[in-house]
């Protein structure tokens, strides 16, 4: 230990060096439940590059494991301290290095807090469109790591489509740039994108070149009320099948809705068993939300309500951004799931999900990104309660072994961490794993990054 901080602090300044242990605990883990966390030996705040690169020479001297960090507002345990690792912050690091309108880039730190990057490309007329639901506090960096989405996916995409270059430091403190700036670019193998979503296992995101789009018109927004999630699920279906392109498709189910009526008084009829709200940003919205309008009321709406314009939009979309805050308020804990399916599965999964509540006596509500089939159903349990805290664990697995009999993926934007490492064996098979612990080994041959985590 004593050889490891003189090491560390021969190439950082002191403040950037931290030992208190009431701090280092407080690095200890990210918001994920069922997760080990360990005790780190130390943090570091590094502000350049260089310094970063000092610590990862220092780590593969010493053979000491290094954790890397963003904001820590993950849901998968993929930024939990082992016993005894260097935790190797980036949030220091937040400098908008440059942007370019002409181009149509930003060049940013991995410390950027991603809605400080929104409002500042919005100031010359630009867009970035990855929204993680904790875009005010979510790092580009930890974005990246765990290639997050958000509600603009279904027209937009995931940040994995907005990252064209990286400054990557390695395991051996060497610095590799990866991808382009240019608008097109096939040299060679992608290593660009096998970074995006790695989860800090394979290097340290020092720098990131991100493409942006034109600012596109103020979205408006449509709320569909439904008897059922299936009829909500028949209505997404029908949007996608006719050729719209919504801004944003989002459902909430019955309980989720409940759980938010408690929670804000929002005035949605007791009997509403799912809300879909659809928007467009086109130039023309209205005529886009009148086209949903008459498809949501084909599959079974019992109410349509477009709004007129965007103040009332924002009240729409208020209940979907109450949605968690208002599950957490449920039970002392939640367990937050990611599966992912084919829209035309969508339903198969929300009528699952509420069997598994059923059987496991747990109130589960579900809001999805539904336009892309991106569902997060959370478990509400007392973590206080032994039973209790089973039954949600045996519930989440449940629920991901759905959506893989679905045709789905175990998560489609919080990635996997500590939470589904033995899910993503299943998933992947026994040939995708043993190929993807070879990069691994490739990328970081002493498995210092990030230990414990993804397989």
């Amino acid at each position: 230990m004593a050889d490891l901080l003189v090491r560390l602090r021969s190439g950082l300044p002191a403040e950037a060096v931290i030992t208190d242990p009431d701090i280092t605990a407080s690095y200890s883990h990210d918001m994920a439940s069922f997760c080990e966390a360990g005790i780190p030996a130390v943090v570091v705040l590094p502000r350049s590059a260089e310094q970063v690169q000092h610590v990862m020479r220092t780590a593969t001297e010493l053979r000491v494991p290094v954790v890397p960090q963003g904001a820590r507002t993950g849901l998968s345990g993929a930024a939990n301290a082992s016993d005894g690792c260097i935790v190797l912050s980036l949030t220091k690091m937040d400098r908008i290095l440059e942007i370019n309108p002409v181009d149509r880039i930003a060049v940013v730190e991995p410390g950027v807090i991603n809605a400080t990057l929104s409002r500042a490309v919005g100031e010359q007329g630009l867009y970035y469109p990855p929204d993680p639901s904790s875009w005010e506090m979510c790092t580009i960096g930890g974005n990246i790591g765990t290639a997050s989405g958000g509600l603009c996916c279904v027209k937009y995409g995931v940040t994995a489509e907005y990252v064209l270059g990286l400054d990557v430091v390695l395991a051996d403190g060497r610095l590799l740039t990866t991808g382009r700036r240019t608008a097109k670019g096939v040299a060679g193998y992608d290593l660009t994108r096998l970074f995006v979503g790695s989860e800090g296992s394979l290097g340290i995101v020092v720098k990131a070149v991100l493409a942006l789009k034109p600012q596109p018109p103020r979205q408006l927004v449509l709320a569909a009320e439904f008897a059922s999630a299936a009829a909500a699920c028949d209505a997404v279906c029908r949007i996608m099948e006719r050729g719209h392109t919504p801004s944003l498709l989002e459902l909430m189910d019955g309980t989720t809705i409940r759980a938010v009526n408690a929670m804000a008084n929002m005035g949605l009829p007791d009997t509403t068993e799912a809300l879909l709200l659809a928007a467009f940003d086109t130039p023309d919205p209205t005529a886009d939300l009148t086209a949903v309008g008459k498809l949501c009321a084909a599959a079974g709406a019992t109410e349509v309500v477009p709004a007129e314009d965007a103040a009332e939009s924002e009240m729409l979309l208020q209940a979907r951004r109450l949605s968690l805050t208002a599950l957490e308020a449920v039970k002392a804990a939640t367990m937050i799931d990611d599966v992912c399916v084919p829209r035309s599965r969508l339903a198969a999964l929300l009528e699952g999900t509420a069997a598994i509540a059923q059987k496991y006596d747990l109130t589960i509500g579900v809001c999805a990104h539904a336009g892309d089939g991106n569902t997060h159903p959370t478990v509400c349990f007392d973590p206080a309660d032994p039973d209790e805290s089973r039954r949600a664990r045996e519930s989440f697995d449940e629920i991901m072994a759905l959506g893989l009999e679905l045709g789905g993926t175990i998560t489609g934007e919080h990635g996997v961490g500590v939470l589904k490492k033995e899910w993503l064996s299943r998933e992947l098979g026994p040939v995708g794993l043993e190929l993807q612990r070879g990069i691994k080994r490739t990328f970081d041959p002493l498995g210092l990054l990030n230990p414990g985590k993804l397989f």
